[in-house]
């Protein structure tokens, strides 16, 4: 995962033979999305402006999978709402 800063993006990672991109947000989730080529990525992963490319060319195309919701604290923000008294 490459690390970066860019509007709610913490970290992107990409598997080419996969073709299988992941992304960290601000509180920790992380969402993949499959069928990504590598030219979105390169495009991606290279793009000034990263979040708006994430907004225009990711999430608009491809369908995101979430595989964790645990915030940067390791809690899952949804226990506190759930919890069994």
């Amino acid at each position: 995962m490459k690390q970066i800063n860019s509007g709610r993006l913490r970290a992107i990672g990409y598997d080419k033979r996969a073709r299988l991109l992941q992304v960290q947000l601000d509180d920790g989730s992380m969402l993949q999305y499959g069928g990504v080529g590598e030219e979105a990525w390169r495009l991606f992963s290279n793009s000034g402006s990263a979040w708006s490319y994430y907004r225009d060319n990711i999430e608009e195309e491809f369908t995101a999978k979430r595989v964790s919701a645990t915030g940067t604290s390791g809690k899952n923000p949804l226990d506190e709402l759930f919890r069994k008294p």
